[in-house]
């Protein structure tokens, strides 16, 4: 599988090594944007990748394919950016333009995020211990506070540089109002998968979805709009940009102009 040209190992490499230990950039990056213009909380999905057939993750998702079997490929376009080279490798160089406008601005304004279970790990089920503690080693990217959505309920996890992973049994609405409030006035974004987005879809509950859409076939996996009308919802494409890996849209909910 060919590699980003400024990436050194696979995105589930990064996921399970050394990506916590190069994000003290990105971490005061984040509070300084966060800073300015205090506005109304939003809902916000960034820089969630689909392939050309629509799926948002591949098959087989599991430990050793975080996003299953040929995820990878989604995310050639984010990667060499200079936003994640900086925040990952801790280098100076990378790609701009498009691709790197996107990746920087989904993390402006962020006080919060919601993940499936699938986005925290690989675990199904009950919890068969408490050892599993996410992708990201001790030190995850994230931050802020971080809501779960499981079945299962399981204590609060308070990881290194400011993220604490809680874990929400009560469903979207009861992680979206925990969220809200531990983001004090900034948004809240919405990690993922392409199931917890959907849910969160149908009910109108997202206010701006950014979508990448990238030049590869998975050819099963995980749709992201499966059965989901956006259109009868009100949602609209609101803005459009392509590079050469990717082409990048944002669909807003009518009515929500504060952007």
């Amino acid at each position: 599988m060919p590699l980003p040209p400024l990436v050194d190992a696979p995105p589930s490499t990064l996921m399970r090594t050394f990506v916590p230990r190069r994000l003290g950039f990105f971490y005061g990056l984040v509070r300084r944007q966060s800073k300015r213009g205090m506005k109304v909380t939003r809902v916000r999905v960034e820089s969630f990748t689909v392939s050309l057939d629509g799926y948002g993750a591949g098959p087989n998702q599991g430990i050793d394919n975080p996003l299953g079997v040929g995820g990878e490929d989604l995310h050639q376009w984010l990667f060499p950016t200079r936003t994640l080279q900086r925040a990952l490798f801790g280098k100076e160089g990378g790609t701009t333009g498009v691709d790197d406008d996107y990746a920087a601005r989904g993390f402006e304004n962020v006080g919060a995020w919601i993940l499936g279970r699938n986005m925290f790990g690989p675990v199904r089920g009950p919890w068969p211990d408490m050892n599993w503690r996410g992708w990201w080693g001790s030190n995850p990217p994230y931050h802020y506070p971080v809501f779960i959505l499981t079945h299962h309920a399981r204590p609060s996890i308070e990881m290194e540089g400011g993220t604490t992973f809680h874990f929400v049994t009560g469903g979207i609405r009861e992680a979206l109002d925990r969220a809200r409030e531990a983001a004090g006035g900034l948004d809240v974004r919405i990690g993922g998968g392409p199931n917890t987005i959907r849910q969160y879809l149908r009910e109108g509950l997202i206010d701006e979805l950014h979508v990448a859409i990238a030049p590869v076939l998975l050819g099963g996996g995980e749709r992201l709009f499966e059965g989901v009308d956006s259109r009868a919802l009100g949602y609209a494409c609101v803005e459009f940009a392509a590079s050469d890996k990717a082409a990048h849209v944002v669909l807003r909910h009518q009515g929500r102009t504060d952007a």
